[in-house]
């Protein structure tokens, strides 16, 4: 140890030397600080790689779960920054509004609005069906407003009134406005436009009052199921239920199938490039296809989507038994009058409908004209009849009505199957969800084969879904057969495919096309909330976005501080050294060269 030595000439016993305070010591507290330090941001690199790597996922997945939950409690109309939009889906029958409610955005440009339908106290989803559709006012289209009334009434009770002069209201019509001349839709929609202002304060506009199309319904349609589904968070990439991602790195989406009462409807996307057609063929591909951006932000593509949907009028499962019906009343006469034949026209003669149970006995009436009929209960020879009503072409592209059919990949693809899809496989065969052909082949055949009498007594011991009535029971044997003809033969789905999953909710929740439309008609809300946002922060949102939110470069920064203050220590004790080693022949000297003056005696 080094030490610095005082000598006077004076007697040895006051010689003395003070030692010097080393810098060892302390080098060693700040090596060990610099150690412990160093070990505690390892330890959250490790953490944060593994939270990232595995727990984030997971995480996701419960947050996922929780917002699930989240939706079916009320909601908090207390939170400040909860905004709010209405749709009214003015159908053929009725019409209804829909409160859906989301938080603030988070800033992230590649993330959609987080929109929800809006709940009561009582957990109940905010919605409210009047009758007759908006259809009824045709012939007096200044009572529009007037029939509306209730509805909007009822969503500005139930939305804060501070939120309401920033509320959008979406009037969107649907298939019985579009089967009145366009004159007349125009004068129910300009009463709308003219006297609900003057009422309620809600953000409207004559852009947000509309006729919209079959293609558009179906597009706002498949837009919902996926949005509901999670396929646009294309960040969340190992969810359990979750498909693999593209290879474009966009979750892949699903299709939609939704037979009603009147019309069928498919929707579904396809990819950008598609193959050379036909010049007639690459017409109809151009109608029937919708290419679309769901980003708050042209530039951004990450959202762009391009989907098949079709609707088809006459194929739904009431209207095609309608089809089925004159089919064999006209069959049945005409071969009656050829051949001299009188079945069908008295009970003791009927025609055997193979599309019935056996036994059950039905009338078929048109205008003057009545046939008698009896279930047969042939599945197999129900679907054969069925298949001319396919209405088929001969072109491999076709489908139903001989429409074109863009290409389907069964082995890369996923359907959703809504309605009657769902009711023909759950609520008397009681095997909805994942959907397998040759299953549900088996199960309605064994149904159709099965009395009447025994059907009706299963029914009464209540061994069918609490759904199922006796319309269902009647007829599940041609509905079945119609729905396994339209997806197979109609469609071309193989056989044996095993991504069609039948639902009637998803996440315990039904799922309206009205939510796709909100999700479409707010897609650039994100986009001015982030740019308000910004002329207020800018600086802030600077720094926060580029370095606080960015984890590498916080762990480097400090890295590099630590590195600078290690080679700085270095450098001090290389000096020190050296130090040390210039000054130790001065040392000896003080030491040695005081004892020559010191007299030993006298």
């Amino acid at each position: 140890m080094a030490r610095i030595s005082f000598s006077y000439l004076c007697p040895a016993s006051w010689y003395f030397t003070v030692p010097t305070v080393s810098p060892f010591p302390r080098q060693r507290v700040a090596f060990l600080g610099l150690f412990l330090i160093s070990c505690l941001l390892l330890l959250m690199l490790i953490m944060d790689f593994r939270h990232w790597g595995a727990s984030l996922p997971q995480d996701r997945q419960y947050e996922r779960y929780l917002a699930r939950v989240g939706d079916l409690e009320a909601t908090d109309t207390e939170d400040q920054n909860l905004n709010y939009g209405l749709v009214v889906d003015c159908g053929s029958s009725g019409s209804r509004i829909f409160v859906y409610f989301w938080p603030r955005h988070n800033g992230n440009p590649h993330d959609l609005l987080d929109i929800k339908q809006m709940r009561d106290r009582n957990s109940q989803p905010v919605v409210k069906k009047i009758k007759p559709g908006i259809s009824a006012m045709a012939d007096t289209p200044e009572h529009a407003s007037d029939y509306l009334r209730p509805l909007l009434s009822f969503a500005a009770a139930h939305v804060p009134v501070r939120k309401h002069k920033e509320t959008p209201l979406y009037i969107l019509c649907t298939a019985g406005m579009r089967l009145l001349p366009e004159r007349k839709q125009l004068a129910i929609l300009a009463d709308l436009v003219k006297d609900l202002p003057l009422e309620f304060d809600f953000l409207f506009s004559q852009s947000q009052a509309e006729v919209i199309s079959g293609k558009q319904e179906g597009v706002y349609a498949w837009i919902g199921i996926n949005f509901v589904l999670g396929r646009f968070d294309h960040e969340d990439e190992s969810e359990s239920e979750a498909p693999q991602e593209l290879a474009t790195g966009r979750r892949r989406t699903v299709g939609i199938l939704d037979m009603g009462g009147a019309s069928l409807q498919i929707a579904y996307e396809v990819p950008t490039s598609t193959s050379v057609l036909p010049p007639q063929q690459e017409e109809a591909a151009k109608i029937l296809l919708a290419e679309f951006n769901l980003g708050c932000d042209v530039q951004h593509t990450e959202h762009v989507y391009r989907v098949y949907v079709t609707t088809f009028l006459g194929f739904g499962g009431n209207f095609a038994r309608q089809r089925y019906e004159d089919l064999v009343l006209n069959e049945t006469l005409n071969k009656n009058r050829l051949l001299g034949q009188k079945t069908g026209l008295s009970p003791d003669n009927p025609f055997l409908d193979p599309c019935l149970p056996v036994g059950l006995t039905d009338v078929v009436e048109r205008n003057s004209q009545a046939l008698h009929v009896r279930g047969r209960g042939d599945w197999a020879a129900c679907g054969a009849m069925l298949s001319p009503l396919l209405a088929r072409s001969n072109t491999s592209q076709a489908s139903l009505n001989g429409i074109y059919q863009s290409p389907i990949d069964f082995n890369n693809s996923e359907f959703y199957g809504f309605s009657e899809f769902f009711y023909c496989t759950e609520d008397v065969l009681r095997i909805g969800g994942r959907y397998h052909g040759p299953t549900f082949a088996k199960a309605a055949q064994d149904y159709c084969g099965m009395a009447w009498s025994v059907l009706n007594q299963r029914f009464k011991n209540g061994l069918f879904s609490s759904h199922a009535d006796e319309h269902r029971l009647k007829y599940q044997c041609f509905k079945s057969a119609w729905m396994y003809q339209v997806l197979h033969e109609g469609f071309h789905f193989p056989y044996d495919y095993a991504n069609l999953q039948t639902a009637q909710l998803v996440y315990d929740r039904e799922v309206q096309w009205t939510l796709g439309a909100i999700l479409y008609k707010t897609r650039f809300l994100p986009l001015r909330d982030r740019r308000q946002e910004g002329v207020r922060q800018a600086h802030g949102s600077w720094f926060r976005l580029s370095f606080v939110y960015n984890h590498y470069l916080f762990f480097a920064c400090i890295l590099v501080v630590l590195l600078a203050i290690i080679l700085y220590l270095l450098r001090l004790r290389r000096i020190h050294h050296r130090q040390t080693r210039a000054s130790a022949p001065l040392l000896w000297i003080e030491e040695v060269v005081p004892m020559i003056g010191v007299q030993v005696g006298p």
